[in-house]
């Protein structure tokens, strides 16, 4: 029998798509693989280094892993429906002025935000289509 769900079990899911994102990339230059080794093999190639090239595949195991279980658990419109929210969520925080849609970090942080909550409620939306409608998934049931 699978571990039980919890809040804490959540966050965990939630944090880690957060640093999934934030490895690839985040405005805290240079502390994202986009900064550490995409920008600069773009105006120059021969900068890119095979320890990049590793990490670089690390990650794209990782995005796979998440957007494969988040696609399986939410389906397209359960994807469509969550970037929708996400999408009005950023408009009702730049119409109410508490985020500017201007150079500065606060938006890509948003943005970040999003991803991860996307992502990391991807991860988890069987476990919490379980606890509201009682209902097992497929993959939930014990074989012998």
């Amino acid at each position: 029998m699978a571990k039980q769900f919890t809040a804490s079990s959540y966050i965990l899911r939630l944090l880690s798509a957060f640093t999934l994102v934030c490895a690839t990339y985040n405005p805290l230059e240079p502390w994202s693989y986009y900064e550490w080794a995409i920008a600069p093999a773009l105006h120059d190639f021969s900068l890119f280094t095979p320890l990049q090239g590793l990490l670089g595949v690390v990650l794209l195991i990782g995005w796979a892993i998440l957007i494969r279980a988040t696609s399986r658990s939410l389906g397209f419109v359960g994807i469509l429906l969550g970037g929708a929210l996400c999408a009005m969520t950023i408009w009702v925080l730049v119409d109410q002025g508490w985020v500017s849609l201007g150079g500065n970090d606060v938006f890509a942080w948003v943005i970040i935000i999003a991803i991860s909550a996307l992502l990391g409620t991807g991860l988890s939306w069987s476990h919490i289509r379980r606890r509201i409608s009682g209902q097992l998934d497929v993959d939930d049931i014990d074989g012998d």
